[in-house]
């Protein structure tokens, strides 16, 4: 049983998917196994594929399956992965050749959330951005989260973690298939179960920002889709999130967390969804959320309530 299956969805991706594998292949430590899903692309994936598969048999296995979406991409890997531990890399991006040995004086404490960080690069791999965040001691996710909510940029992020399978798999950490921000609707919640996770200061992730990356898809009807599933995703969430085992400032702090979030998606909106989308977030009552402890927070609720746009304008 290997130490950490590495889980690399592939989808149309001929351009990057070889120096993502080489990535993964040159880690100084080589207690690891490559799971590639080929989500039924029709370019030239898999004849790049084909070649690693040739010389590194005994570290990569290979499923071709047909097209269904990230999500069910990322689920087929999980459920493929015999490791301790389980990370995801997208076939655009690449880690560090030393990511992994960094990484295993944490592995061998048997910590349910190891975080690491990322740089962002160009298609040239040029360095544009390195995103930083809070750095913390090993500690339960709550509070882990209430540390990392309102400080890190990047909180709702899976491919910036190794998770130990075992903690993945018996909380039903499966990503909602057929849906956008399928991350969000997993990886914050993640922190809250776990109990221990703890933050490094490793940059080991590039995020490699690709012209035809999905997310930078702005056709409009995708972009309202992907606020949907948002609001879709926060219902399922509150429920979950109000449960005993969970204490009543971590609870205040997600739904913080998430209800900001759902405003800044506004931001994204065309003009034409906003009295709609508007319409959702007041029938969620998510202003609620917002606690007041002085003047400026009391301000901004009463803003939030009068109109959210105007609220986004001068916030």
């Amino acid at each position: 049983m290997p130490k950490i299956s590495v889980i690399v969805p592939v989808y149309n991706n001929e351009k990057y998917i070889g120096k993502c594998i080489e990535s993964i292949l040159k880690q100084k430590m080589q207690d690891f196994e490559i799971i590639i899903v080929n989500d039924g692309s029709t370019d030239d994936s898999e004849q790049v594929i084909n070649k690693y598969l040739t010389l590194y048999m005994d570290k990569i296995k290979y499923y071709k399956k047909e097209n269904g979406g990230i999500s069910s991409t990322r689920n087929f890997g999980i459920n493929k992965a015999t490791g301790d531990y389980i990370c995801f890399v997208d076939s655009d991006d690449y880690i560090s050749d030393d990511l992994f040995e960094k990484l295993d004086k944490y592995i061998h404490k048997q910590i349910d959330i190891i975080k690491y960080k990322c740089i962002k690069v160009d298609e040239n791999f040029k360095e544009i951005e390195r995103i930083d965040g809070p750095v913390f001691e090993c500690c339960n996710g709550q509070d882990a989260f209430d540390k990392l909510f309102s400080n890190d940029v990047l909180i709702d992020t899976v491919w910036l973690c190794l998770y130990r399978r075992e903690f993945f798999l018996n909380n039903n950490l499966f990503f909602p298939e057929g849906k956008y921000h399928e991350d969000w609707a997993i990886v914050p919640y993640s922190i809250v179960c776990a109990d221990s996770i703890i933050s490094t200061d490793i940059f080991g992730y590039y995020y490699v920002q690709s012209y035809d990356s999905i997310t930078r898809n702005n056709k409009d009807e995708k972009i309202f889709k992907r606020a949907r599933d948002m609001l879709e995703h926060y219902d399922n969430l509150v429920k979950k999130i109000n449960n005993d085992s969970i204490r009543k400032s971590t609870q205040d702090n997600f739904k913080i967390y998430m209800s900001n979030c759902l405003i800044l998606k506004l931001e994204e909106l065309p003009e034409k969804y906003h009295k709609q989308y508007i319409e959702e977030l007041k029938k969620r009552k998510i202003v609620d959320n917002f606690k007041v402890t002085n003047i400026k927070q009391f301000i901004k609720k009463v803003l939030l309530k009068l109109n959210i746009k105007l609220y986004l304008k001068i916030r």
